[in-house]
C-alpha cells in the first residue's frame, strides 16, 4: 500500500486505540503529530534543560542508570582524553545507554510488531512528560511513516524496567547504528536512513532512557495478540455450529432466559451469537426418528437407479411394542425408530457448555483490552516531567522517579490469556473428537469415510495432530509473570517478564488457529454426510413406496407377525414425517462457511492425501475468510 493510499493516525499522546495500531502495524496507515500536544512535548524538554543548566541532580539525565543511580556525572571526563566523538558527558551518557542496553538475541520480531512498537512509542511521548525534544519524537515518527524497521532480536526483556533491551535496538537506529529492514531488505541501520532520506540523531538529556524506558514491545504484541484472538473467538464460534449442525445437536442451552440466570457478559453474548450462527438450520433439534445412521455402501445398497451416486447406506431400528413399556410419552412425540440420534434430551459438554466456556475465553480478552486500552495512552518511562507542578518546592517535586516501566498489570493480563487459549483449543479438539469417534458421533461413519474396503483411515489422524496442538498449548500455559528475576545487581528487585509473557501469547495462537482450522476440516466432512444421509432418506420417502424405506429398516416383524401391520403404519408415518420435513440444511451462516472450505477443499469419499487440504484450511482461517 503506497503512502498516497494510507490514511493518517493523529497521535496526541491520549486517544490511540488497538484498532488503529493494528492499522499501522499492517501498513495501513501512517501516523501525524498532533501539533498542540508536540508543542508540549518541546515546552517540557526545554524545561529539563533549563533544570540541567542550574546543576540540579536528576536520575538519568545527571547521574547513572539502575544501580548507578548515585553516581553524579561530573564536569569533565576523569580521564581526561577525549571520548565520545565529541559528545558532552549528558550526550554520551543517553547514547551509552541505547548502545549497551541493544543485547536482545534470537530471530528478528515481525515487520508487523515493530511498526506496533514504533506508534506506541510514538503515542506515550507525545504526553510531555518524558524530556525528550520535539524533533528527536518526530524522527521517531519518520522511520514507521518511511518504512524503516528496526532489526529487533525477539528475547531479552524481564519487563521492568520496561522493555529496555528491545526498545534500545529500536532506537539504535535512530542513532545510525544497528540494522533495519528497508524495501524487504536487511541493511545497516545507516543504510537504511541514507535510503530514507533521513538523518541520524544526536540525543540530548534524558532522550536514551525516554526511547528505551516504557512497556512497548509488550504492549504492542498484546495488541496484536488479542486482535487475532478477538477473531480466533469468531472462528471458535464457527467451528463450534458446525460441529453443532454436523451433530443434528440440540440448542435449547443456548436460550436467552437460560443465560439471563447466570449473565456473566461472555457467555451471554457467545450464546446470542451461537444462535445467530444457526438461524436457519434445519438440522438443529431436529426429531430423533428422522435422523438415519450411516451404513457401509454395498453393491445392493440402492435398489434405484437414481440412488447409486450415494457414498453410503442407511439405516434405523425399529422399536416393538414389547420395547416400549413405560415409554408411552416419549413414543407419542417420537416414532419408535432408533437411527444415528441418540434419544437424549442434552448433548455433551463440548456441545453444551459452549457459551460457558468460549464466554469464560471472551471474559478474559475483554479484561486483556480494557488493561490495554489504559496502556495505549499512558507515559510508562521513567522519571516522569511535570514543568507545572503548582505546589513543587525541590526538583523532586517536577522530576519524580516512579515505576510505571513495571510491565505487572500487563503481564497478568496476558496471563490470563495465556490460560484461555488451551481452554479454547481444548474444547475444540474435543469436538473433533467426538465427530470422528463412531461411539459418539451420533450415526455418522467411523473416522468420517466410507471404509468399505477396509482399507481407508479418513480423519483418524487429523484428531491426533489437535491433540498434539492442545498438548503444546498446555505445557506452554505456565505465567511468566511469577516468575521474577532480579536484575542491575538489585536495584530493579521484581520485575514483570511481561515481554515473554506478551510473546508467547503471540505464538500460541498460531496453534490455537490451527486446532480451530482442523474442526471445520472435520466438521465440513461430516456435516456433507449428516446433509447427505437425511436428504438421501428424505427423497426416499417422498417416492411414496413404504416397503422401499422398510428394507432399510432392522427389526421389521414377518408379514404373519402380530406386529406388522403396525409396523407398516409407522413406517408410512416415518415417510410422510420425512417427506414433509423440508429440505435438510446448515445454518444460513455455517452453510455460507461450509460453501467458503469446500472452495478449496472437496469432499473426502475415499483416503488421499490430506496434506494439500489441511494447508488450505489453515490459511483459510490464519487469514479470516470463514469469519469475513
Amino acid at each position: 500500500m503506497s503512502a498516497e493510499t494510507r490514511h493518517v493516525v493523529l497521535l496526541d499522546g491520549s486517544r490511540l486505540t488497538r484498532a488503529q495500531v493494528a492499522q499501522i502495524a499492517r501498513g495501513e496507515a501512517i501516523v501525524g503529530l498532533d501539533p498542540a500536544q508536540l508543542a508540549q512535548v518541546q515546552r517540557t524538554a526545554d524545561f529539563l534543560a533549563d533544570q540541567v543548566k542550574r546543576g540540579e541532580p536528576i536520575y538519568g539525565v545527571t547521574t547513572g542508570f539502575g544501580s548507578n543511580a548515585d553516581k553524579l556525572l561530573g564536569a569533565r571526563r576523569v580521564r581526561g582524553e577525549e571520548q565520545g566523538a565529541g559528545r558532552t558527558l549528558m550526550e554520551e551518557l543517553q547514547h551509552n545507554l541505547v548502545v549497551t542496553h541493544a543485547v536482545c538475541v534470537g530471530k528478528p520480531m515481525g515487520a508487523e510488531v515493530v511498526r506496533a512498537m514504533l506508534a506506541i512509542r510514538v503515542n506515550t511521548l507525545m504526553r510531555g512528560h518524558s524530556g525528550i525534544r520535539a524533533s528527536t519524537l518526530q524522527a521517531l515518527a519518520e522511520l514507521l511513516n518511511h518504512g524503516v524497521v528496526p532489526v529487533i532480536p525477539e528475547k531479552g526483556s524481564v519487563g521492568a524496567s520496561g522493555d529496555l533491551a528491545p526498545l534500545s535496538h529500536l532506537a539504535l537506529v535512530l542513532l545510525g547504528e544497528g540494522e533495519a529492514f528497508y524495501q524487504g531488505e536487511r541493511v545497516s541501520g545507516a543504510e537504511a536512513l541514507k535510503r530514507a532520506g533521513l538523518a541520524p540523531v544526536k540525543l540530548s538529556f534524558k532522550e536514551g532512557l525516554a526511547l528505551n524506558n516504557g512497556t512497548t514491545q509488550m504492549l504492542a504484541m498484546g495488541v496484536l495478540a488479542l486482535d487475532r484472538l478477538e477473531k480466533l473467538l469468531a472462528t471458535a464460534d464457527l467451528a463450534a455450529t458446525m460441529t453443532l449442525d454436523a451433530f443434528a445437536g440440540r440448542t435449547s442451552a443456548f436460550k436467552p432466559e437460560v443465560h439471563a440466570l447466570r449473565p456473566h457478559p461472555g457467555q451471554v453474548q457467545t450464546a446470542a451469537n451461537l444462535r445467530r450462527l444457526l438461524e436457519g438450520s434445519t438440522l438443529a433439534d431436529i426429531a430423533y426418528h428422522l435422523v438415519p445412521r450411516f451404513k457401509p455402501w454395498l453393491a445392493d445398497s440402492w435398489s434405484d437407479a437414481r440412488d447409486r451416486q450415494h457414498r453410503f447406506d442407511i439405516g434405523w431400528d425399529w422399536v416393538p411394542p414389547s420395547q416400549r413399556e413405560g415409554k408411552q410419552a416419549f413414543y407419542a412425540r417420537f416414532l419408535p425408530f432408533k437411527g444415528g440420534k441418540k434419544h437424549q434430551p442434552q448433548d455433551a459438554y463440548c456441545l453444551r457448555c459452549i457459551p460457558q466456556v468460549h464466554g469464560a475465553v471472551r471474559d478474559a480478552l475483554a479484561q486483556a483490552q480494557r488493561v490495554i486500552d489504559i496502556e495505549l495512552n499512558a507515559v510508562t518511562d521513567n522519571p516522569l516531567i511535570f514543568p507545572d507542578a503548582m505546589d513543587a518546592k525541590v526538583i523532586e517535586d517536577q522530576v519524580i522517579s516512579a515505576g510505571h516501566f513495571h510491565g505487572m498489570p500487563l503481564a497478568l493480563a496476558m496471563s490470563y490469556i495465556k490460560a484461555a487459549i488451551p481452554v479454547l483449543a481444548s474444547i475444540s479438539e474435543r469436538r473433533l473428537n467426538k465427530l470422528v469417534d463412531p461411539a459418539t458421533n451420533d450415526g455418522l461413519p467411523a473416522f468420517l469415510i466410507g471404509n468399505e474396503d477396509a482399507t481407508d483411515s479418513g480423519f483418524m489422524i487429523v484428531q491426533y495432530t489437535a491433540a498434539a496442538l492442545v498438548n503444546e498449548l498446555a505445557t506452554r500455559a505456565h505465567p511468566a509473570s511469577v516468575y521474577s528475576i532480579p536484575t542491575s545487581a538489585n536495584a530493579e528487585d521484581h520485575v514483570s517478564m511481561g515481554a515473554n509473557e506478551a510473546r508467547h501469547v503471540l505464538d500460541m495462537l498460531d496453534d490455537l488457529g490451527q486446532v480451530l482450522a482442523l474442526e471445520l476440516y472435520t466438521a465440513a466432512q461430516a456435516l456433507e454426510y449428516r446433509q447427505d444421509m437425511l436428504n438421501a432418506a428424505r427423497t426416499l420417502a417422498a417416492r411414496g413406496d413404504w416397503q422401499a424405506l422398510a428394507r432399510k429398516i432392522s427389526g421389521a416383524p414377518a408379514k404373519e407377525h402380530a406386529d406388522h401391520e403396525q409396523f407398516q403404519r409407522e413406517v408410512q408415518a416415518l415417510m410422510t414425517s420425512l417427506r414433509d420435513a423440508g429440505e435438510f440444511r446448515a445454518g444460513k451462516l455455517v452453510s455460507d462457511a461450509f460453501s467458503g472450505i469446500r472452495k478449496r477443499i472437496g469432499f473426502m469419499p475415499r483416503d488421499r492425501a490430506m496434506d494439500a487440504d489441511v494447508q488450505a484450511v489453515c490459511e483459510l482461517v490464519a487469514q479470516g475468510g470463514l469469519i469475513a
